[in-house]
This record gives C-alpha cells, sequence and structure tokens, in this order.
C-alpha cells in the first residue's frame, strides 16, 4: 500500500471535515514559519536515525515492530481530530470504535458476555484485573509463576497485596503441583496464568489450573499481554498450530489481558483488559460533575481506572481489524508466519554446531546460546554479550537481544554445561514480524558466523 497517499488523503479528509464548520481566525501565538521548522525538524530526524531498523527482519531482538499502515493511517486520521475516549462527549466516534474492537477481542477469547476496555498498556490492564480480584478476593494473595511479568509482583505491592512466586517446570510454565501445595494454605485468592511469558513463550497449562478454581474458590487471571493472539493458531491441524487445551480454556477464566501494540499491529501504548462477568462493573462505580454529559451513552471511564485514554488508539485498531480481522484467516495468517519462522530456525539450530537451541520455541520467540567450549554458564555468558554487542556494529548487522537465565535453569536444558555463575546471558529473538519466515535462512548464517567469530576471540 502507498503510505503516503492515503497520508495525504488522511490530512485531506480533516481539512474537509473542518470546513463543514463556521471560519474562524487560528491565533497567531500557534503560528510557527516554515525556515524555522525546517531547522528543528531537521535535528529531529536525525535524533530519530539513533533507533535501532525495528522494521527490518535484520533486527531480531525485542518484541517490536512497526504498526500496520492501516493502525497507522487510522491513528494519523483521528489524532488530527484528538478524540478522548474516557467518556462519550470526549470522542462520539471512537467510543463506538473501541466498543466495537472490545467485543471482537472478546469473541476471539470466547468470552460471550463480558465487560472491557482498551487500556494504555498491559501494565495498566494487568493492575486492573488485579485490584477488581481483589475486591473479590479481599485479604487474600495473589500466585503467579517465577516466569511471569514483573508487572505482578509490582502491582502486587501498588495494590497492597501478598504476591506469591510459584516455581517453573523446566519447559518455563508455572508447575500445577507447586501451585496446588500453596493453593492448600488458603492464602491466595487469585492465579495469574501466562499465555505468552516474555522471557521464553512458555504458555502457562490454563486448562490444569482450570480444574482447581472451585476446589479453592479462586480467581483465575490470564495475561495474555503478549501470547493472546496466538489463540488464533489454536488446534488448526497446520504445522504452526497450537495445542487447543490452554487457549480454550481462557473462556472459563475470569480476566484476560491482551496487548494489541504487540501482535495486534498497533502503534504504542494499545492494551486491553476484559472480564468474563459485566457485573465487576461496580467496582469502577464513580460519578463526575462535569464528565459524563450524555448518561443515557456508554462512556468508557466510568468501567476503567484510567481516565483520558486516546481515542486514537481505537480508531487505529478498529481500522486494522476492518482489514486484518482477528481471525484465523485474517491476522492468524500473520501470527502463522512467525510460528513457522520459530519452527524452522528451531530445526536449523538444533543441527547447529555453532549454536544450540536453549529450548523449543511454544510461540515466536526463539532462544538459544553460543556452543562453548568449554560448556559453562561463564563462558556462554560472555559470548553471548559479545555478540550482542559485535551483531550490531558488523556491516551486515544483526540487532539481538539477551535473557537473564538461571544456572541450574540452563543446567537442567543442557546437562553438559558446567554451573561455574548464578546465571548466565543467552539470546532471545522475538520474530514476530511475518518477513522473518523468509529471512530466517539467511539470519541463521549469520548467526552461525557472528558465534564463531566470538568463540575463536576468546
Amino acid at each position: 500500500m502507498d503510505l503516503l497517499k492515503w497520508m495525504i488523503r488522511a490530512h485531506e479528509e480533516n481539512t474537509k471535515w473542518q470546513n463543514s464548520f463556521s471560519p474562524f481566525s487560528p491565533h497567531p501565538s500557534m503560528e510557527v514559519g516554515d525556515d524555522a521548522f525546517a531547522a528543528v525538524f531537521h535535528d529531529f530526524t536525525k535524533r530519530l536515525e539513533k533507533n535501532y531498523p525495528f522494521f527490518h527482519p535484520s533486527y531480531a531482538g525485542h518484541m517490536v515492530r512497526p504498526p500496520h499502515f492501516a493502525a497507522t493511517i487510522g491513528y494519523l486520521a483521528t489524532m488530527l481530530v484528538n478524540p478522548n475516549n474516557h467518556a462519550f462527549d470526549g470522542g462520539p466516534a471512537t467510543v463506538e470504535m473501541e466498543r466495537e474492537v472490545v467485543d471482537q477481542l472478546s469473541a476471539m477469547f470466547g468470552f460471550e458476555s463480558s465487560l472491557g476496555h482498551l487500556t494504555t498498556s498491559g501494565t495498566t490492564a494487568n493492575l486492573e484485573a488485579l485490584y477488581v480480584a481483589r475486591e473479590l478476593r479481599p485479604g487474600r494473595g495473589v500466585a503467579f509463576s517465577e516466569e511471569a511479568h514483573f508487572t505482578h509482583s509490582r502491582m502486587c505491592r501498588v495494590l497492597g497485596l501478598e504476591g506469591h512466586e510459584v516455581r517453573a517446570d523446566r519447559h518455563g510454565r508455572m508447575d500445577v503441583e507447586a501451585l496446588e501445595e500453596l493453593l492448600r494454605t488458603q492464602q491466595i485468592g487469585t492465579v495469574v496464568l501466562t499465555a505468552g511469558t516474555t522471557g521464553l513463550g512458555a504458555v502457562d497449562p490454563i486448562h490444569d489450573v482450570l480444574a482447581l478454581k472451585e476446589r479453592y474458590d479462586i480467581r483465575i487471571h490470564v495475561d495474555a499481554a503478549y501470547g493472546g493472539f496466538f489463540t488464533l493458531l489454536r488446534g488448526s491441524g497446520a504445522a504452526e498450530a497450537l495445542p487447543p487445551e490452554p487457549w480454550q480454556a481462557i473462556s472459563r477464566c475470569d480476566s484476560v489481558v491482551v496487548d494489541p501494540h504487540k501482535h495486534g499491529l498497533q502503534p504504542y501504548g494499545c492494551g486491553a483488559v476484559l472480564f468474563n462477568d459485566p457485573a465487576v462493573d461496580r467496582f469502577y462505580d464513580h460519578d463526575s460533575p462535569y464528565t459524563y454529559c450524555a448518561p443515557a451513552e456508554f462512556n468508557p471511564g466510568e468501567t476503567s481506572l484510567e481516565c483520558s485514554r486516546a481515542g486514537a488508539a481505537a480508531a487505529a485498531l478498529w481500522l486494522t481489524f476492518q482489514v486484518l480481522p482477528p481471525t484465523p484467516s485474517g491476522l492468524g495468517q500473520v501470527l502463522g508466519a512467525g510460528r513457522r519462522a520459530a519452527l524452522d530456525w528451531a530445526t536449523r539450530i538444533r543441527s547447529s554446531e555453532a549454536l544450540e537451541l536453549y529450548q523449543e520455541p511454544e510461540l515466536d520467540i526463539v532462544t538459544y546460546f553460543p556452543a562453548v567450549r568449554p560448556a559453562s554458564t561463564r563462558l556462554v555468558d560472555e559470548t553471548s554479550a559479545r555478540m550482542l554487542e559485535s551483531g550490531a556494529r558488523e556491516a551486515d548487522p544483526v540487532f539481538l537481544s539477551t535473557l537473564k537465565v538461571r544456572s541450574d535453569a540452563l543446567v537442567s536444558r543442557h546437562p553438559g554445561v558446567t554451573a561455574d555463575a548464578p546465571e548466565a546471558r543467552i539470546i532471545r529473538s522475538v520474530l514476530m514480524k511475518p518477513e522473518f519466515e523468509d529471512f530466517v535462512p539467511r539470519l541463521h548464517d549469520r548467526l552461525e558466523a557472528l558465534a564463531c567469530s566470538q568463540t575463536t576471540l576468546r
């Protein structure tokens, strides 16, 4: 698609809309001359060049990618209006769009009658889910895996809740036996399960924990901020298909969080929190003497902890879902490409003499490390760090990220490695751009060469 064409069209449509109202003179205090702006814009664009090439498949590091063109155009066109989705009066059009995309997200997870809204981040979305959990299970703590996002322990402190870390198994998933042992103490009111950990991309056994829900009177919250959209690949029968059980179980959990600004192809920040029971809106109950001027209309601010939120975020997601709906045949095709790329690369690494696979990828995160000799955690750590730094400096650069793992976790997966340091950095690559499907062979060759060059420098 011609991005420039539609950016111009967005400006033209906004100008046409503005001209439908009576004319007025802009205040001179807002005027900036072209020459003055040209100078600062030059400096501005130069500073932006310091960014890594998130758009390019040579960037195989963190979970960062540019938004889809539809999201960019939707955000830009709406930003020119700048609606605020706190209340219907602040953004009539975009509040309606938000309700529609929330319904689509709810349907994606199998929530039949739900309450939900967009947020500025997954962190805020998780805060809201834990806030409601605190109100429904007062005086009881929250359990989460040691591989869960640090959001949960931090939000527990914010909310005055006691957080309990549960050990993970050798695949990075919550250990259900360890969880049940903790549940027997009757200290836990809420269990947070992760559908796609940000380190390894591991999916907790949601279906197994669901069997404990009634027995221990717990709420189950699913943090699917990173991996939520992978539910579109559940049980498809294709090479990239995922086991359906944990994803199907989400529909019977109490709440779920997902970040459209990750696999939903949106710009930052766009998160979402969904509750299976609409009656939890009573915990948001409040009033404002000046905000909700259209009481008969839906006001997202009456069911969220946040106040001002960009209506442009809702519009961008709405427009994206019109061309790439959250269905297996829509957005699922994008995720499928990244999943196939991860499986392909894992196969290549398994047969490599220069790289070793840390563990099998569950989603689209591949974790690996240089095959060093002698094999020790200290040497793995040092060589991985050199690969990270050297890769970005080479003439044909490759941009990576590292993941700190405990020595016992590394040795349990690779018994031939000697634990001579408490932890080690390994390499972590998030293949969330579909272009990786074609780029993986080249990327693998680059990483093998990089690993060999760094091990010989030792």
